[in-house]
């Protein structure tokens, strides 16, 4: 007998694909419905993966019930060449097709965020941990439950054709997107070093990201820069502690700081092109112990987001001169420690147009759009600084709902999401090994 989750979500595909069918003309009658009947059968397993990793979230470098998880899954489904360990708790999967062809690869990121969750999803993460030295929430407020299903759902759809699969598919689960802990090394960079493109190494690789400000069953790029370079930036600005009814004793890094946040805007204002994208934010400031005690220092901490190396360069430089000028005005010292954490995420021109056409054949055309380019940031970078990359935004939302921003407490992703981004993700990586190894359009069904 069916199970009510079987019966619920089957239906659920169905009026999301009939949806997506009703958005636009497909391109390509096989990239519309080539993998229905595998993602009606994988689905179910699919969403409960999705709501043990969403209930048991784990922060950066600690992904060790995810990973497993992961793993678990590629194995039991026949895969024999599972990698794990790889960046601390990174796992790289690769499933050889019994057609020659190209190597791609496909990239999920498996971290949560130190959030406490403030939704009504049955569920809901209820995880706590320590990080930096304070007790938080843990909760994946960013979607990449969501990633790291629809990957394993695309794993599980291309295995089951694997005989006819032209080419080799890498599968990159990666830890640590949103940074690793302080002291610590991880992400994208570190998957690298240790090995994640060498064998096979792909020849492009794609991913995707799991949006709260779209409707699930839509889906948006960006050719060229499509997410913003990462900087970090951390600063100390010394004074001389002093009792608070008498400034003149002391050196005052408090009034030093306040000067420094407001100066450090002036860089975008007035040191940049008006049409250069940056951004510079202050995020933490923390100094004194005392109501009426002038600390000895003060720290700030915070992040620029910019999209042009020369106009990263200017911030830095400019960061630099404004705080020696602020400090050295009012007596005291600073120190500025300046880490430029990820490059600009860029969609190649070439493989984006290519590419494209597969997204519309699987989602309907009215159901792709252009997109602005964002100013968070990306790991999947670094990936892409290696080979071509292509990587797009999925509808999460469900219609009719509203959710929290990303990195919020609210944020909520539909399962409704899954299946579009398995039908999507399978049908880009198809298409591509089909065309680069130059074969005849698959009749897979």
């Amino acid at each position: 007998m069916e199970s009510m989750l079987h019966r619920v979500l089957r239906l659920a595909l169905a009026s999301a694909l009939t949806g997506l069918a009703a958005g636009g003309a497909p391109s390509s009658a096989a990239g519309q419905g080539r993998f229905d009947v595998a993602i009606e059968r994988v689905l179910p397993r699919i969403t409960e993966i999705r709501h043990r990793i969403h209930a048991n979230p784990e922060l950066g470098n600690r992904e060790v019930e995810t990973a497993a998880l992961v793993a678990d899954h590629l194995r039991r489904l026949g895969f024999d060449d599972v990698r794990t360990g790889i960046a601390h708790t990174g796992v790289v999967a690769v499933l050889r097709g019994g057609r020659p062809g190209p190597v791609v690869a496909v990239r999920a990121d498996m971290d949560a965020l130190p959030v406490t969750e403030a939704t009504d999803l049955p569920f809901a993460s209820t995880k706590r941990t320590t990080y930096l030295g304070q007790e938080v929430g843990v909760m994946h407020a960013c979607g990449h439950d969501i990633h790291t299903a629809v990957q394993l759902g695309v794993a599980s759809i291309l295995r089951g054709v694997q005989a006819e699969l032209p080419g080799t598919v890498v599968f990159v689960f990666q830890p640590a997107e949103e940074g690793p802990p302080p002291g610590e090394e991880g992400g994208a960079k570190l998957m690298l070093e240790e090995g994640a493109f060498d064998d096979p190494r792909p020849e492009a690789v794609f991913g995707l990201h799991a949006s709260a400000h779209a409707d699930v069953g839509r889906v948006a790029y960006t050719p060229g820069g499509a997410l913003a370079a990462v900087d970090h930036f951390r600063a100390v600005i010394r004074g001389r502690q002093a009792h608070g009814a008498a400034p003149h004793h002391g050196i005052d890094p408090v009034v030093m700081a306040a000067q420094a946040v407001t100066a450090l805007q002036t860089i975008r204002s007035r040191n940049l092109s008006p049409l250069a994208p940056s951004v510079v934010t202050v995020g933490l400031i923390r100094g004194g112990t005392r109501f009426n005690i002038i600390p000895g220092e003060v720290r700030l901490e915070g992040t620029v987001r910019t999209y042009d190396p020369d106009v990263q360069d200017t911030v830095e430089r400019r960061m630099r001169e404004i705080l020696d000028g602020v400090t050295r005005a009012g007596g005291g010292a600073f120190e500025l420690d300046y880490d430029r954490v990820v490059p600009v995420t860029i969609n190649d021109r070439a493989l984006t147009s290519a590419t494209v056409p597969s997204l519309t054949a699987a989602v309907g055309e009215g159901n792709v759009a252009l997109a602005d380019p964002w100013m968070a940031g990306e790991d999947f970078s670094r990936f892409a600084n290696e080979v071509p990359g292509f990587f797009f935004m999925l509808g999460a939302r469900k219609p009719g709902t509203v959710s929290g921003d990303h990195h919020s407490p609210t944020f909520r992703a539909d399962d409704g999401a899954l299946p579009v981004g398995m039908r999507a993700m399978a049908n880009v990586l198809w298409d591509y090994l089909e065309r680069e190894a130059g074969g005849p359009e698959s009749a897979v069904r």
